[in-house]
């Protein structure tokens, strides 16, 4: 009698169970339909999003990030309608995912100021790979853009990180990207020199330099005359990439060529004045 009632338990248990999944198979077969789709659309539409960025120039660093967003947002969706799809309600775990959404934004600011400053700098190009530009106190040659920092390589061979977020909100001086570069260099001369021999000296000076541009032009002119001293203001024009080696030649070669004229230069003098009371 007993074995009997397993039986029909069991049996019961079965078409229940059958019932079940006939009832249930149509949202299932459904939703692995739209699962196993929506991987190939995403592929699809992840590669043609790439092969349009690729024919816009858009930036390499730019266009990996917007792919690698797309990819992940798009299955982050997938996801969603599949498990919509099965019957599971969905608006619980919308809220869920919103509110660890904004407990991590509040957790990371500082990161997402990055992370925007990265963006802006891909998107409006204040420089690219390879320039040379001075930022936050930092000179140097950019060596990567990164989501969140700025990798600069300085001139003393130091590897800075400078966070995008205050790289992007701070004066920037892009040093490529004219391709020429003015060095603005100055001598204090005693007021015995002649100002036009002087002059002619330092021009010489210049042209006779392989390095120094002859277009635009070479300049010396007088920038101010103070109490101790006749300061010249010494402009030579160079490549971005000459301009350290003609900064200290033409300061060396205008120093010997002063010493031989007898022409006497003067020390910096930094000049102050006091006003006392007087009783």
């Amino acid at each position: 009698m007993e074995a009997k009632q397993d039986f029909f338990t069991m049996e019961g248990y079965i078409k229940s169970f059958t019932k079940i999944l006939l009832d249930y198979s149509p949202k299932l077969i459904s939703a692995i339909i739209i699962f196993v789709v929506g991987i190939y659309a995403i592929r699809f539409i992840n590669n043609m999003a790439k092969k349009i960025m690729v024919k816009r120039n858009v930036d390499p660093t730019l266009s990996k990030f917007l792919a690698d967003l797309l990819f992940w947002a798009l299955r982050l969706l997938l996801f969603v309608t599949f498990i919509s799809k099965l019957g599971i309600e969905t608006s619980s775990f919308v809220a869920i995912l919103g509110a660890a959404g904004l407990a991590i934004g509040m957790s990371l600011q500082g990161s997402l100021s990055n992370f925007a400053g990265g963006m802006l700098i891909i998107l409006f190009k204040p420089f690219k790979v390879g320039d040379t530009i001075e930022a936050q106190g930092v000179n140097g040659t950019v060596q990567e853009i990164q989501i969140f920092v700025t990798k600069l390589l300085t001139a003393n061979n130091q590897t800075i990180f400078v966070p995008n977020g205050a790289l992007s909100n701070g004066v920037i001086t892009n040093f490529s990207v004219e391709g020429n570069r003015r060095a603005d260099l100055a001598f204090s001369l005693s007021y015995d020199t002649n100002i036009k021999v002087a002059k002619e000296i330092v021009l010489n000076v210049m042209l006779s330099h392989p390095k120094v541009l002859q277009t635009p032009a070479p300049a010396v002119v007088v920038r101010d005359l103070t109490d101790s001293a006749i300061n010249l203001a010494i402009r030579p024009w160079a490549k971005n990439a000459d301009i350290g080696i003609v900064t200290s030649d033409i300061l060396e070669n205008c120093k010997e060529a002063f010493e031989k004229a007898g022409i006497v230069t003067q020390p910096y003098v930094r000049e102050s004045s006091i006003n006392k009371a007087t009783s």
